[in-house]
């Protein structure tokens, strides 16, 4: 089955270690020590004292800045940019590793007590910078909370530390209680669950199994002042605002997630897979919305343009869409005649589990170039995705390819629609460009600008999955518009003193200016 082949395929941990740095997306990006930082203008010293103090509280303490470039690294394009120049993004921070909730407490009282920031770090697989300490101060190595502290085999849910990586939180759900989350986002093997619900993520079968969001029952959470507070554990409520959700994206901004309660399923003991081309991509669109709206939630069903149906599998002239389930036979069957109808209409049939082995095969290789294509020193690729709804989509997808081309230096961009829903989709672009070396930084943030500004002027979704970070920070007050000052008061009422992830999510802070308006 589709969950079932995910354990042993190839695009897990191998031979990471378990708490271990996140490794390198290219090698050894960078000579460690490097040079000056690329986006870490302030570093807040932390005192000997609290080191002192930090020592004798937590697992492990890291002062040496060759340690604290690998152990704050992570897979953002933003900030490679700056190691492949030997300018590592963040090599100022004290990195301490905890294993228990309490040692968790004792460090973030000891930040409140001496005003040093504090930035969550676990298997830093995000790739938008979100737990880069750009002021420096402490980071909190949650990756020791790593068990699975209870399973409900009754209720089907499951509570687990924070700090565990997604492949062996998933193993031990399989192997041991016969379950599965269904969350299989593409950096599954070096990100944590914990991160996943911090940054509000997707899994690759979303639209059988919901996003992250959806799976949370209940959540452990350690506030600004040491306390920890306990979220949710039920299915469903009309007790006021439903605090979960309150967390569930956060980015590390309002508290410690240091256990979740999810939703799980058992295994899925069958699964089919159908293929058809579409003529343009809109039409493709348009047999997503009506598969949905006619009640189907098939696990996967992506649509790929023509770039990305060629680059990937080898179909030209065609929009790619697969779709395929997974679960009981009689609803897989019905999903799939459900599909069948919608796309017969329209579409032409292709060699379904021909496409769906390839998928399988190579699903994480996110943004592929065509066959023959050699990057250079100056070349830069990223993925975007955000969400809309139906009725805009199609327009988006050309205005978005178009801005991104029209950038000076880029190469060809191109789109799928990963994750669907009765209203609308998230679609997620491929940007590429090459340029001078020196001018990577300045054509990335032109792009991003350039695409952007159609996704505010639509009303979009910023972001379906990756969250915000620093990367999409600064046009956040813009997006959330009246909004964001709720979110700051929010940040205000549970950090009044600033301490939790500066510099993120658009909000100010008292350290400095967000990184981003003065990296070069």
């Amino acid at each position: 089955m589709i969950s079932r082949q995910t354990i042993t395929h190839p695009f897990n941990r191998g031979n990471y270690i378990v708490g271990a740095p996140t490794p390198p997306r290219w090698g050894e990006r960078t000579p460690v020590g490097g040079g000056a930082a690329s986006l870490q203008t302030v570093a807040v010293p932390v005192p000997d004292e609290m080191i002192e103090a930090l020592t004798a509280t937590g697992n492990a303490v890291h002062t040496e800045r060759d340690q604290v470039v690998r152990r704050t690294r992570d897979w953002w394009a933003g900030s490679m940019i700056g190691e492949t120049a030997a300018r590592p993004a963040t090599p100022d921070a004290v990195v301490v590793e905890v294993g228990t909730v309490e040692q968790v407490q004792d460090v973030v009282r000891l930040c409140g007590r001496y005003g040093v920031p504090l930035t969550v770090s676990a298997g830093r697989s995000n790739v938008t910078g979100a737990a880069l300490p750009v002021f420096g101060g402490v980071v909190l190595d949650v990756t020791g909370l790593d068990r699975i502290l209870h399973f409900d085999n009754e209720s089907q849910i499951v509570d687990v530390q924070a700090g565990m990586f997604g492949d062996l939180f998933e193993t031990e759900l399989q192997e041991t209680y016969g379950a599965t989350t269904g969350h299989w986002p593409s950096a599954f093997a070096i990100s944590t669950v914990g991160g996943w619900v911090a940054c509000r993520g997707a899994g690759q079968l979303s639209t059988r199994y919901g996003k992250i969001e959806d799976m949370v029952v209940g959540l452990d959470v350690v506030l600004p002042d040491g306390t920890l507070a306990r979220f949710g554990d039920y299915p469903r409520a009309a007790t006021g605002p439903d605090l979960r959700q309150l967390f569930i994206g956060s980015e590390g901004t309002l508290g410690v997630i240091t256990a979740v309660r999810l939703r799980t399923h058992p295994l899925p003991t069958f699964a089919r897979a159908i293929a058809y081309g579409f003529e343009t991509f809109a039409a493709g669109l348009d047999a997503c919305r009506s598969i949905m709206q006619r009640g189907a939630t098939p696990a996967v069903m992506r649509l790929y343009d023509k770039h990305e149906s060629a680059t990937h599998f080898g179909l030209t002239d065609t929009n790619l869409l697969l779709i395929a389930d997974e679960g009981d036979p009689v609803l897989v069957e019905a999903m799939i005649t459900v599909s069948t109808q919608v796309c017969a209409e329209t579409g032409v049939e292709l060699d379904g589990p021909t496409v769906f082995q390839r998928w399988l095969d190579e699903r994480m290789l996110v943004g592929k170039s065509a066959e023959g294509f050699t990057p250079g020193p100056g070349f830069v690729a990223d993925t975007l995705e955000m969400a809309a709804p139906w009725s805009a989509l199609p327009a988006i997808y050309r205005e978005v390819v178009d801005a991104i081309e029209a950038v000076p230096g880029s190469l060809v961009a191109s789109a799928h629609q990963s994750h669907a829903y009765t209203d609308g989709a998230c679609l997620y672009f491929s940007l590429r460009g090459e340029v001078e070396p020196d001018k990577r930084r300045h054509w990335y943030r032109a792009v991003w600008d350039s695409a952007n500004e159609v996704l505010l002027r639509h009303g979009a979704a910023l972001s379906h999955h990756h969250g915000s970070g620093l990367l999409r920070g600064p046009y956040l007050p813009a997006a959330l518009d009246t909004g964001f000052g709720t979110f700051t008061a929010v940040k205000q009422a549970l950090d009044p003193a600033g301490l939790f992830n500066p510099g993120k999510l658009g909000l100010t802070s008292e350290f400095g200016p967000c990184p981003l308006d003065s990296a070069d």
